[in-house]
């Protein structure tokens, strides 16, 4: 047994000073509510099971369900019932997790099909490229942001699988008339109407990680659905960068049309409602299954019953009002703003760059600038490969430190590789564009730039949703809206900065800036994140 038996509670609650052990510690938890304590310390859960027999006592310790291997508590605690989420098979999580990473591509992937085709809408619309990012790109971005919000308050009445299921299938429908657009003006409205409908998997994937895996699995998890959401701007200029050189614009809005009809196929047939109303009481029981259940569940007439014993339309609008000015929380969307942002910038301008011809940029022909979006792709994989083992390392590391008890502000250790990394990035992406360096260069500086955004994206959603576990969604919508935001006007200065100024000046302010808010932001969330916690919870 650990040494932490020898201590006894009384010591704990006095020995306030050793970074570890607070007031929080102090009181009776004979009586405490297994299944929604974590939700109510929020940010700080006990994980050794040894800690937690000397925090909660012989009996309560007792109740406690481990991992498979006995050495973790799990977070949240599974209910004796085999719907909850927790208890399913690894193979139904699995398949959830992957429905909700390929329709997470969908929104941007769906945007950057206009990047691959920017030229040749120019000239189908006998319009100028530098319009049509502004009219189409920019605007679709913008409302990916909006529509999120608007999501997370259906799901918060109505279950995770309905509102995907609708919002997808009117993104669907909006980018079947982007495909026979005959003008511009239909052509702009139907980009953003899609992108403000299909934004929904890029929040319900943080609800549908925490609904199935418990705490100790989710930062590996959320990893895999980040990374779907990363990728998916690079993955259409790269496939239909070389289609629209040799064929119709419409054909690239076709086939992304097919990809978003699969998605909408396997979440129709295979889709599963995650939500599992863990704190309710008095609920009624679900039927045993079947096809009618089935068809009403994932339509929403199931949620609309359920929807009486769950928050109401107060609630679910005024969440995230009440939530974004949380001083850890506003402060570190403003970092992933910036940093995100200026990552959409880059992608979206890249275009321009690499398309134009020289001094502005490379003067690359349609078949080269569709191959170097192969570069943030392989960067992405690389930093989820990177995530996939840094997380949970630094999870390990400073819960053994902390003596078995997890602290929230140490996902943020991950922003410390992510940084030094952004600005190398930026920094020789500058210098390429300015210099005309070698494609080498320009490859490096973007792949570069990409691992970091990846792993410091993860970071900060792990460390936000530790902190507000009974709003994954908002937290989800907020920092959806924050990197949209971020991002989304990027486009209007960055290539008339780097015609005036040069690339390397434009880029590397952005690290600069980035790297300051950095500096200002995370050691202090780091230092004062225990007391904005307990004073700012929500």
């Amino acid at each position: 047994m650990s040494h932490l038996q020898g201590r006894s509670r009384s010591e704990l609650v006095e020995n306030k000073d050793d970074g570890v052990h607070t007031e929080e510690t102090r009181g009776d938890f004979s009586e405490v509510d297994l299944t929604t304590y974590h939700e109510q310390r929020a940010g700080r859960l006990v994980l050794d099971p040894n800690e937690a027999r000397i925090e909660f006592g012989d009996t309560v310790a007792s109740r406690l369900k481990l991992s498979p291997d006995g050495k973790i508590v799990l977070w949240p605690q599974p209910a004796d019932d085999p719907e909850d989420p927790q208890n399913w098979s690894e193979r139904r999580k699995s398949i959830q997790l992957t429905i909700i990473t390929l329709a997470a591509i969908v929104p941007d992937f769906d945007s950057g099909i206009g990047i691959a085709s920017i030229f040749a809408l120019a000239n189908q619309y006998h319009s100028t490229t530098g319009e049509i990012n502004n009219l189409t790109s920019n605007w679709s971005i913008f409302l990916l942001g909006w529509g999120a919000l608007v999501a997370v308050v259906f799901i918060r009445r109505y279950g995770r699988l309905p509102v995907i299921f609708w919002s997808q299938f009117l993104a669907f429908g909006f980018l079947v008339g982007c495909t026979f657009a005959p003008n511009l003006k239909t052509f702009a409205a139907m980009r953003c109407l899609t992108a403000f409908f299909g934004t929904c998997p890029q929040v319900t994937g943080l609800y549908v990680v925490t609904d199935m895996y418990p705490f100790h699995r989710q930062a590996r998890k959320l990893n895999i659905w980040t990374m779907g959401f990363i990728i998916s701007p690079f993955l259409s200029p790269f496939a239909f960068g070389f289609l629209v050189a040799r064929a119709s614009w419409r054909w690239a809005y076709g086939i992304g049309s097919m990809y978003s009809l699969c998605v909408l196929f396997l979440i129709a047939f295979f889709g599963r409602e995650t939500m599992y109303d863990r704190g309710a009481r008095n609920l009624p029981s679900r039927p045993a299954g079947g096809l009618c259940y089935r068809i009403e569940t994932l339509v929403g007439i199931t949620g609309v019953k359920m929807a009486k014993y769950r928050a109401s339309w107060y609630e679910a609008v005024s969440a995230p009002f009440k939530l974004f000015w949380r001083p850890h929380l506003l402060s570190i969307m403003v970092f992933e703003a910036l940093l995100f942002g200026f990552g959409i910038g880059i992608n979206v301008t890249n275009a321009v760059f690499l398309g134009s011809p020289p001094p502005v940029g490379f003067g690359f022909s349609q078949f080269a600038i569709a191959g170097a979006y192969a570069t943030p792709m392989v960067a992405v994989i690389i930093g989820e490969v990177i995530g996939h083992f840094a997380n949970d390392a630094i999870m390990r590391v400073t819960t053994r430190r902390n003596r078995g008890v997890f602290e929230a502000e140490s996902r943020l250790w991950a922003c410390y590789i992510a940084i030094p990394l952004y600005i190398c990035g930026f920094i020789v992406l500058g210098e390429a564009f300015q210099k005309h360096d070698s494609v080498g260069a320009l490859v490096m500086g973007w792949g570069i730039a990409e691992v970091a955004i990846m792993v410091n994206t993860v970071a900060v959603y792990a460390y936000t949703n530790d902190c507000f576990p009974k709003h994954q969604g908002e937290i989800s919508a907020l920092l959806n809206l924050a990197r949209v935001l971020g991002g989304f006007s990027v486009a209007y200065f960055q290539v008339p900065w780097a015609v005036k100024h040069g690339a390397l000046q434009t880029f590397g302010c952005e690290a600069a800036i980035v790297a300051g808010l950095f500096v200002l932001i995370v050691p202090t969330i780091q230092l004062t994140g225990r007391t904005l916690r307990r004073n700012f919870s929500c």
